[in-house]
């Protein structure tokens, strides 16, 4: 029998599936395909929308279209079965049949209208698949369980419900969520059980405490219970909305659907985000954001990021994965404080207050000390978790938040007064886990034409680069502690870096974006003196060729000389004195460089100082010298060079 082939379907159009009746339930499927234009009408259609899991098409089951054999998968094969009448045709909407899912160009004008063609159904569908063992009485249960006046359910039954809700893989696919929030009318199959879907999204309301504490049912339930069960309640389609030049059921921003259930499963990764287009209340289509099967995940992706963020931002993407490396400006607003339930308080470090608002639940949950940004272009503010050297994503988009406590002051007047972004953020957005390590990130940025060692070179200052300027989101968090910790770090990978250059004397690598945050003070933290103390030459040198001040003191009246002197950094103090540092120059306990290198016993240091001069007789605060602390501490050869110096 020669195989059914879609014939083209007009532009503005749709197929239904008209399902032909038999007696014998055991029969073959048979069906005809009809062209319909009827979705800019402003009317509704007596037609059934399906809404059921795809399944795997490994052994698919035949049944007749227009005569002629087409596969479909054994789920859907199923359902076709259960809906078939005996005695009249239905007609019902079904997105393997009415969708050439072999023509791309057709898939992606039909996905873009999926959400009008759900909501001009007379009924939505929910098929949860065959039934099996208890599943009628676990349905049954869920419809008692609307009734306020039923009896409360056993143990047994309980366990029941848990167990199908974990079992129905419907739930997790991320279509039914528009599928059922464009719906007038819910029915809901399992095998030959059906239940009114406002009863079912009641019963699941009633049923929460039983699913809140499991971790794989507590994000999946709630919003598909409260879409199906407000169904009924919603008027019945007209038109598109004056101003837009497209249908949408307008429910929440693009960037907030995708924060709420971007790991949800779909056939396609690209569905991950095609099924929430038609969901969103802004217009993605102004950033070409439409559903197109003959675009690459890259490029869909990075749009999403652009849309959710701003076109300001960098933004890198790869086709197999879900993960984007976003690089941009930006500015810190504050600190989440405490987490309390639904409601999140922050401090918001600008004004020094804290505020509470309450977000959608989402797929990654908000924590104490997530810092709450906003990114240069963005309209609204970004949630990040703090790493080593990057943040990771955990809210790309949290709703525009009017403060109650302050009257007359509202976010979108807030966020036009805000033009300063001195932030700079490295940000992963990954939409599986928050990694504790960003390795496979983080040399996103090819480097062509340097050796290898070159190579490393540059990756080491880029990577000193990021935990610097994370240092500086810690400290625009007012988390100082935690800032000087990443400064430090950074001068330590910038050492490593610059002795692995060809010549870090004179490196040019230096001469970038690192080199030139080196020069700043940071959190009362002087770069010079930690390099000093530490022996790093390299960066020594270079803060030194930046013009650093030599004679920095930091909250002790210490010079990088005497730093350098007391840990016995010989070549450091050469590198100082050369370029004029002040050899006597004593802290607030009176002690000089000279006093600390003679109490050492360090005779390299010593004779480089008195070369330069040094005073020999200079006393600390007690009255004691050089030459007392030398001698006291039995460091024969010390006394002896101040003795011939006088």
């Amino acid at each position: 029998m020669p195989s059914y082939h879609h014939s083209p379907l007009p532009e503005g159009s749709i197929r239904l599936l008209r399902l032909l009746p038999h007696r014998d339930e055991s029969s073959r499927v048979e069906c005809r395909l009809s062209v319909c234009d009827l979705l800019d009408s402003g009317t509704a259609h007596p037609f059934d929308a399906l809404s059921y899991t795809w399944g795997s098409g490994d052994s698919p089951k035949f049944i007749l279209i227009d005569n002629r054999e087409y596969g479909v998968g054994e789920n859907l094969h199923a359902a076709l079965m259960h809906l078939r009448d005996g005695f009249v045709d239905r007609i019902v909407w079904v997105d393997a049949l009415c969708i050439d899912q072999t023509n791309t160009e057709e898939k992606s004008q039909q996905v873009q209208s999926m959400a009008k063609i759900y909501a001009k159904a007379s009924r939505v569908i929910i098929w949860l698949g065959e039934a099996a063992a208890t599943s009628d009485q676990a349905l049954e249960d869920i419809r008692m369980s609307s009734n306020q006046q039923s009896p409360p359910l056993g143990k047994t039954n309980k366990q029941a419900i848990l167990d199908h809700l974990l079992k129905w893989t419907w739930f997790e696919r991320i279509w039914v969520l528009q599928e059922v929030a464009a719906a007038r009318h819910v029915l809901v199959k399992c095998g030959h059980t059906e239940i009114d879907g406002h009863a079912f999204g009641s019963g699941l309301d009633a049923l929460k405490p039983l699913y809140d504490d499991h971790p794989n049912l507590r994000g999946l339930i709630p919003p598909i219970a409260y879409l199906i069960r407000n169904a009924i309640f919603r008027p019945r389609f007209n038109s598109i909305q004056p101003g837009r030049d497209r249908f949408s059921l307008s429910i929440r921003p693009l960037a907030e659907l995708v924060d709420m259930f971007h790991t949800r499963k779909a056939t396609e990764r690209l569905d991950r985000v095609y099924a929430l287009l038609g969901m969103c209340t802004d217009d993605p289509g102004a950033a070409s954001l439409l559903a197109d099967y003959g675009a690459s995940w890259e490029t869909v992706f990075q749009k999403l990021v652009a849309f959710s963020l701003s076109n300001r931002m960098s933004v890198e993407t790869w086709d197999g994965k879900e993960v984007a490396v976003i690089s941009g400006k930006g500015c810190v607003l504050g600190e989440v404080s405490d987490v309390e339930g639904d409601t999140i308080t922050w401090k918001n470090t600008r004004e020094g207050r804290s505020q509470s608002f309450t977000p959608p639940a989402s797929a990654k949950s908000i924590q104490q000390r997530d810092v709450i940004c906003l990114l240069q272009g963005a309209s609204r503010p970004t949630i990040i978790r703090l790493h080593s050297d990057y943040s990771a994503i955990i809210r790309i988009a949290v709703p525009l938040m009017d403060d109650s406590d302050v009257p007359n002051t509202k976010w979108s007047e807030h966020r036009e007064s805000i033009t300063s972004f001195p932030d700079d953020f490295l940000l992963i957005w990954d939409w599986h886990t928050s990694r504790e390590h960003a390795e496979e990130y983080k040399d996103f940025r090819s480097r062509q034409g340097l050796s290898d060692h070159r190579m490393q070179s540059h990756k080491d200052l880029d990577r000193a680069t990021r935990w610097w300027t994370m240092g500086r989101v810690l400290e625009s968090a007012k988390r100082s502690e935690e800032a000087v910790k990443k400064f430090q770090k950074s001068v330590g990978i910038g050492e490593m870096a610059l002795r692995g250059a060809d010549n870090w004397e004179s490196s040019p690598a230096s001469q970038g974006a690192w080199g030139d945050l080196l020069v700043e003070e940071r959190c009362g933290w002087v770069p010079l003196l930690y390099a000093a103390e530490k022996g790093y030459e390299a960066v020594l040198q270079q803060l030194l060729d930046k013009g650093a001040a030599v004679d920095v003191v930091d909250h002790d009246g210490r010079t990088p000389l005497s730093w350098a002197a007391r840990n016995g950094r010989e070549a450091v103090v050469r590198q100082l004195l050369d370029k004029g540092a002040a050899v006597d120059m004593a802290d607030r306990d009176g002690r000089t460089p000279l006093w600390w290198a003679a109490r050492n016993g360090d005779e390299a240091v010593v004779r480089r100082l008195l070369d330069k001069g040094a005073a020999v007789d200079v006393a600390d605060g007690d009255g004691r010298t050089p030459l007392w602390w030398a001698a006291w501490n039995g460091h024969e050869a010390v006394v002896r060079q101040l003795l011939d110096k006088g």
